[in-house]
């Protein structure tokens, strides 16, 4: 694995796979593209276009908002965040008067496609992931137009009330949100093939997301700290925390700010290993760097 050294007082390592992924990077420039190619109009963004505090104010600043709730009548553009949305809500911006431009990430557009397909050929369709999580909610909302058998576990605990339904159902299917961890997957797996007459497994997770899992972990078994930069809405950043803290010593943090409260923490260790969420900026990353190299 290539591991980034730097040339700092302590061993620091950034992880490769560090900060935007292909599916934010390509909403938070398509979002300011639209704002630069149509100056008079006005762009606004239905829920947070990424989990990430400081994206969103520069969005503003750009005069990009995000609005909350759809206005019985609204002009300009409406941007779909990168979670998705379903149709029943884009048919509502639609009708409230907006232009729609669809920035949903490619791969969460590929699980609802599978979880529609599922859901069409009367599957007992699981989503794996968490169920107020937008991008759930939106997978949900699109295989409900085509079933009523369609719920929502991170746990096989939350599948436990749902039993006796998915044995005398004839098979069962599953898909899962791209930033979940394996580790919440396999057991999942392993209790819906013991109950179910028939699994049609679909690992929708990321390869991004699998890709910054893997090399975090690699990176966290040789440092004696790691540190994750991310909002703390993140899910994929919070996932990301949650692993390593297994494994090392880890500190999640919004922001360079966050590490006077870890001070010691850092002083103490030799080892350090630094990765980010997908939708952490490269500018929050190199401040995180910059302020380490001071202590």
């Amino acid at each position: 694995m290539e591991r980034r050294q730097l040339n700092l007082p302590k061993n620091i390592t950034l992880a490769k796979f560090a900060g935007f992924c292909y599916g934010v990077k390509r909403a938070v420039e398509t979002a300011k593209k639209l704002k630069a190619e149509n100056p008079e109009k006005e762009v606004c963004v239905l829920g947070e276009l990424i989990h990430n505090t400081n994206v969103i104010h520069e969005l503003e600043s750009l005069g990009i908002k995000t609005i909350n709730e759809i206005p019985e009548k609204g002009e300009g553009i409406c941007v779909i965040r990168s979670h998705g949305e379903s149709p029943e809500v884009i048919e509502k911006i639609k009708q409230a008067g907006f232009e729609v431009v669809d920035l949903t990430c490619p791969d969460v557009k590929k699980v609802q496609q599978k979880a529609i397909e599922l859901a069409k050929e009367d599957y007992f369709l699981v989503i794996v992931g968490k169920s107020e999580h937008p991008e759930v909610v939106a997978i949900r909302a699109n295989a409900q137009l085509w079933s009523d058998k369609v719920i929502v576990a991170s746990s096989v605990e939350q599948l436990i009330p749902y039993q006796d339904k998915i044995k005398n159902h004839k098979r069962t299917g599953i898909v899962v949100q791209t930033t979940q961890r394996i580790e919440t997957l396999n057991p999942i797996v392993q209790y819906l093939t013991s109950i179910s007459k028939e699994v049609h497994i679909a690992n929708t997770i990321c390869a991004s997301t699998a890709m910054r899992q893997k090399e975090a972990k690699e990176l966290a078994r040789t440092s004696d700290l790691v540190i994750v930069a991310g909002s703390k809405k993140s899910a994929n950043t919070t996932h990301l925390a949650e692993i390593l803290k297994d494994i090392t010593k880890t500190i999640h943090i919004e922001n360079d700010a966050e590490l006077d409260n870890y001070k010691e923490l850092i002083e103490s260790a030799n080892n350090i290993s630094i990765t980010a969420g997908a939708s952490t900026p490269q500018n929050v990353i190199e401040k995180v760097l910059e302020k380490i190299k001071n202590y």
